[in-house]
């Protein structure tokens, strides 16, 4: 896990899985590729193998060690609902997050159809935790927007839109039963220009449905200059975080010993077990 991130809306980032592959035209100028590929071939490097998309389970207990709250965004450098990404490799991440309450997790995809699935399904029981939140990307009407239907068709108690790269007008948005809205255009080389007015119109929604909104960047090829200023205001709007007490060092160990050795159908029923029993204890 990174201990901090340059990402504006999260703490540290969580990657028990690496890489993937592009589905639509937000991915075209994909930053976690471009980083990615820089290592391929470098024996020894986490990203020795490029964004070729790969299971990392050693990863999986990282936030179990992490006594200090976070926000966590879950898979920065890869899909959680990628197709190749095993159910139960889900559930295990899934259990994970359940099991260490005192972050705050926001996963985010652009597989919309396996969330809704999923969800409905064999994780519903993780949609249903308030410091899990549930989002999709949204860069344009054609692929974007049929996101948020699914993500709206979930029972997800906390759900929100990453509409970043802003690659065109997106009209009106369903906003009912959105918790949160981060907007930001496109970044790096070749980087597709982002309209004010496409920004406001959204930040507007917004405001009449008093949904929390938080603008990223501009974006561009030199981003720092252009800033993240909107209308001369600086937009840093959160849905409410719940405060939850951190376990103590005993307890935390009990949660790590309890998934040792377990394949990954097993270890969402252990975490389970292990937080039952150190309750029990107290």
């Amino acid at each position: 896990m990174a201990v901090s991130s340059r990402i504006e809306w999260t703490d540290a980032t969580w990657n028990p899985v690496r890489g993937c592959t592009k589905i639509s035209p937000g991915c075209k100028h994909c930053y976690a590729e471009t980083f990615a590929e820089r290592f391929r071939g470098v024996k020894g490097h986490p990203y020795e193998q490029g964004f070729d998309l790969r299971l990392v389970p050693e990863k999986l207990p990282e936030p179990l060690r992490w006594p200090t709250p976070k926000m966590i965004f879950v898979n920065s450098m890869s899909d959680l609902f990628h197709q190749l990404v095993p159910t139960d490799y889900v559930r295990a991440v899934a259990a994970v997050m359940q099991a260490a309450t005192w972050h705050t997790y926001q996963v985010l995809t652009k597989r919309s159809t396996r969330l809704r699935q999923l969800l409905d399904g064999e994780v519903a029981h993780a949609a249903a935790c308030d410091h899990i939140w549930w989002g999709v990307s949204v860069e344009n009407r054609k692929y974007g927007l049929p996101r948020i239907d699914d993500l709206l068709a979930t029972p997800a108690r906390m759900k929100f839109l990453s509409i970043e790269p802003l690659l065109e007008d997106l009209g009106r948005i369903p906003l009912d039963g959105i918790n949160w809205v981060i907007v930001g255009g496109e970044s790096g080389p070749g980087a597709r220009s982002m309209q004010e007015d496409w920004v406001i119109s959204i930040q507007e929604q917004c405001a009449a449905a008093n949904v929390p909104f938080f603008f990223k960047q501009w974006g561009g090829v030199r981003k720092k200059l252009r800033g993240r200023l909107l209308r001369g205001k600086t937009f840093d709007g959160y849905p409410v975080r719940n405060s939850v007490p951190v376990p103590n060092s005993g307890t935390r160990l009990a949660l790590l010993r309890s998934i040792e050795g377990r394949t990954f159908d097993q270890i969402e029923r252990a975490l389970e077990t292990a937080v039952v029993t150190e309750i029990a204890a107290d």
